[in-house]
Parts: C-alpha cells; structure tokens; sequence
C-alpha cells in the first residue's frame, strides 16, 4: 500500500471531438494527460452522430496508456469523474449497450418536431402562450427551433426511427452512459436533464421530472433515467470496468457533469457572477449565479450547477474553436496532410496580421447562431475578401470571428445578470494561444486571465468536483487551486479596430439572415 499523502481522481473529459483523460490531484494539479480523436458522422437531411462505444472504447485506451508512463500509485487513484457534452442522447438496452449511435448536439433532425410541439394559432416568442407559461414557469426555457435540444433528439427517435426507440431502455445524456458504463447503474445528472424541458428546475437543491411536461413532450418517463443531486458518489468501479481501466474495484465514482459545469470549476472563477469565456469545439461565456432566470429574446437561460444549491448562467454559442480546426482540415490542409504543429504554425501565421485583418471578417456560424439569437439557417462566410488576402488572414479573421461572436453575447450576458465583469477567465484550447488571448482582450474590451494549461479546465474542474465530494478540498478552496498563467489587458488602438469591425459584424448578420433562410430554407423541408 502507497503511504503518500497525496490522492488522485482519473478525470474523463468527452468533448465533441473526443475524449481528453487526465491523472488530477485532489488539490487540481494536472500530473499526466491523454487524447484520442473520433469521428462525426454527418447526414444529408441534418443528421449528426457518433459511436457511443467508441466513446468509451478511446478512453479506456487513453486511461491505459497514462497508466502506464505514470508514476502514481494506482492505489492512490481514488475516485473517477466525469464531464462531458450535453445535450445528446444515448439510447441504451438494459445492459447499458447502445441501441444505435448517439445522436450529437448538432444534430437537427428532431427540429421539425419541436416546432410541432410549440405550434398553436397564437405565438408569442413562437411558442403557444399556455405551452410557453408552462415552460418557461417550470424549466425557466422551452424547446428551440434548431432540433439541437434533447428533445428533439428523441422526438426524432420515437418518430423516424421507433425500432431505437422502443428498443432503448435509457435514454442517456453521454456522463449519464459513461457513469453507468463505470458503475453499473442508471443516473441522471441535474446539469444534463435540463435540455429535454421536463423537469422541474425551479428549485436548484430538488430537481424532479414533471409528469404534465412529460405528457406535453409524449416522452416516457421509464425511459429516463432517475435524477441524482450534485456531488452525489454514486458508487465504486464494477469489477468489468476496473479491469478494462486497469484501476481497482475502491475507486470511487461521483455523478457526472456537462462541459459547461465542470469548466466553470476548473476556471477558478467559482464565486457568484465571477464569469469565464470558453472557446474549445464550441464556445461560451458563464458564471455561477444564486438565482433561476431566463431571457426568452436572447437565448439566455440559467441551469443547476455541479454544485449545490448553484445557477449557471447558460449561453453556448455553437461552433467556436472547431472553426480554427474546420480552417486547418479543409481549408490550408489537403485531408491527413495536415501536420502535427498545425494550429501552432496557424497561430504564427495569425501573428504576422494586424488586428482587424486587413478588413477580412469571418462569422463563425457553421451549424447556425445559438446565441443571443436562435437561428439554425445562417451559416458561416469570409466577408471581404481581395486579391492580397493570405493564409495568415484566414487564420487570423478565425480567430476575431469568434471572439466577435463572443462580444454579440457579452451585453446580453451582462445585462442577465445586472453587472459588469470586470475581468474574465480564459479556459479551452484557444486559450492557449497568446495571440487569441489578447484579441479576446482587445475585442471584448476586459482583462483576459489566461488560466494555466486552459486546454485542461474540463478535467481539473472534473477532478475537483470528485475532490469537494470525498471532502479532500472545499468549495472555498477552490479558487486558489486554479493558477492564472498571465492576464491581457485591452489594447485602445486595437480596440478601436474592433470596434469599428464588431458593427460590420453585427450589420453582416441582419443584412444577410433572410438570404440564408432562403437559400438553406429549402435544404430543411
């Protein structure tokens, strides 16, 4: 037996493009790390889907090979977590096998259902007024028009593809799969469940499904799987699964989380209203807040948080760093041509641009706006384009994109929750780009804190959730146990620059939105 006082959580981090796996001391110090990479299987008529097996597949071999090169004692390894994408659905037998791939966040399909749902001859924010009261009173949101939402999901599946629906046992958010696959039992976390609108959010301590919104949605509620408070331990390792992970049976495993949760722990920024702005796949702007709300106008709305009693300030806005990834793979790089320093060797193309881009403009909207509108037709271009435009500006236009897109939501965000950030935490892997860190700066027009290695906030947020709940640290704690790497402060010439782009931005988006609606209109009938 290992005689150190120091313990271990293996934190599982799934994000879109697959699995990160880290070795994380209870204190959040990263000691070893792990990726793989999986595939998206996109559909003509919308569809987006993934191998939920190959989910666990890839992280069962990244565990394996941390393992392996890392000094830790296994016995020191006390507890695994896991935090992942939300807002996909898993649909599983009674083993825990899946029935048919996940169906992904980007997914679309279901739209059309939704829609259905939210009809009524009188609309108000395109929804009937009781069906819009009900939600909004009970889930603090409603289904959106997109078919990203849960909902949708299995709309789509007990519609279009009823053989998975009714073969399906559980219908899982991907922690939920993972935490079933580490345990052997069936549970939802509250950060998960609130992209179906049937449960009861109004009360962050007590979340419960809501039979009149289950009747509303045609869901049924034995396919659900039982909600689990935050920071709940859900039980130890099954004997299958510790042997697949090379762990031991003593290891703890707590509820897992949604990205967005555990990303805000692994910021630091933990205290009510201290925000933090993540570009990763996706990207957003949170913080803890003490209070349920929502912003109907501006797709604003707060869902319980991987802690106790705790609000999230929810605006996630689609693509964000897989603009830069979907630049590298399909546009400076013939496919699996692409070398392993590519985005560094973007970055320093980025560089050599001036701010601005020499008027080059990109707007970031490849699977749609989420927020602070809800508009699954706009879609993403380069704007001004000339002869002298480089693979420098692409690189660079990329990155303002997104963080333009970012500065589009910081007002409605602030306003949300009646003040003004004075500073924000960086987290993702476009965090680690210095270059982006100060366009962030420049563009949004606040300090950036750089938080160290950002890239890992999913799984040191992750860890430390496991860590609050086998009472290795506190909630207070918390801050202290997440570095900054360096602060960035606003740039006047620069923000000027942007100033005067953000409107064109803005003028791009209103200008055009018809146009797109037009042109992929036709696509989604």
């Amino acid at each position: 037996m290992s005689n150190s006082a120091t313990k271990f959580v293996l934190a599982i981090d799934l994000g879109t493009g697959g699995p990160k796996i880290a070795l994380v001391s209870t204190r959040g110090e990263i000691v070893a790390h792990e990726t793989e990479d999986l595939a998206i299987t996109f559909t003509p008529d919308g569809g987006a889907e993934q191998d939920a097996n190959e989910w666990w597949n890839s992280a069962v071999r990244a565990t394996r090979r941390i393992l392996e090169r890392s000094e830790v004692p296994r016995e020191d390894i006390v507890a695994a977590s896991v935090t992942t994408q939300w807002s996909l659905t898993v649909p599983v037998d009674k083993d825990g096998e899946p029935v048919s791939n996940a169906i992904c966040w980007m997914d679309t399909r279901g739209a059309k259902y939704c829609k259905a749902l939210r009809d009524s001859p009188i609309k108000i924010a395109g929804c009937g007024p009781v069906k819009l009261w009900r939600w909004l009173r009970i889930t603090g949101g409603m289904p959106q028009d997109s078919g990203n939402d849960s909902l949708a999901h299995v709309l789509f599946l007990k519609n279009d593809r009823p053989d998975v629906y009714r073969a399906a046992h559980k219908l899982l958010e991907p922690m939920d799969f993972f935490t079933h696959r580490l345990t052997g039992r069936f549970a939802a976390c509250y950060g998960g469940v609130f992209a179906l609108w049937v449960a009861d959010m109004r009360d962050a301590n007590r979340l419960l499904y809501h039979d009149g919104l289950m009747k509303m949605a045609g869901i049924d509620r034995e396919k659900l799987a039982d909600l689990v408070p935050p920071l709940t331990v859900l039980g130890n390792l099954t004997e299958r699964a510790a042997n697949e992970l090379g762990l031991h049976t003593d290891v703890q495993v707590i509820v897992g989380t949604g990205d967005n949760h555990s990303c805000t722990i692994g910021s630091g920024a933990v205290r009510d209203y201290e925000g933090h702005v993540y570009v990763g796949t996706t990207s957003w702007l949170a913080c803890h807040v003490p209070w349920k709300k929502l912003d109907i106008f501006h797709m604003l709305t707060t869902v319980p948080a991987a802690i106790p009693g705790r609000n999230i300030v929810m605006a996630q806005q689609g693509t964000g760093g897989e603009c830069f990834k979907w630049l590298k793979d399909n546009v400076l790089f013939a496919p699996g041509e692409a070398p392993a320093d590519a985005f560094e060797q973007m970055n320093d193309l980025a560089k050599t641009v001036p701010p601005g881009s020499d008027g080059l403009m990109f707007t970031p909207f490849l699977t749609g706006a989420m927020t602070p509108v809800d508009d699954h037709y706009t879609r993403s271009a380069f704007v001004n384009q000339t002869l002298k435009t480089t693979r420098a500006h692409f690189c660079r236009a990329v990155m303002e994109g997104v963080s333009y897109n970012l500065r589009w939501l910081l007002p409605h965000v602030e306003k949300f929750i009646g003040r003004r950030f004075e500073s924000l935490s960086f987290i993702g892997g476009g965090a680690q780009s210095g270059t982006w860190c100060q366009i962030m700066a420049d563009v949004l027009d606040r300090p950036i804190r750089q938080i160290e290695e950002p890239r890992q906030a999913n799984v040191r947020g992750a860890a430390l959730l496991a860590a609050m709940a086998l009472k290795y640290i506190t909630f207070e704690e918390v801050s202290a146990a997440v570095q900054v790497q360096k602060t960035y402060l606003p740039c006047n010439e620069n923000r000027l620059v942007y100033g005067r782009m953000f409107k064109e931005f803005e003028s791009f988006y209103g200008g055009n939105k018809s146009m797109f609606r037009r042109i992929n209109g036709v696509q989604h009938k």
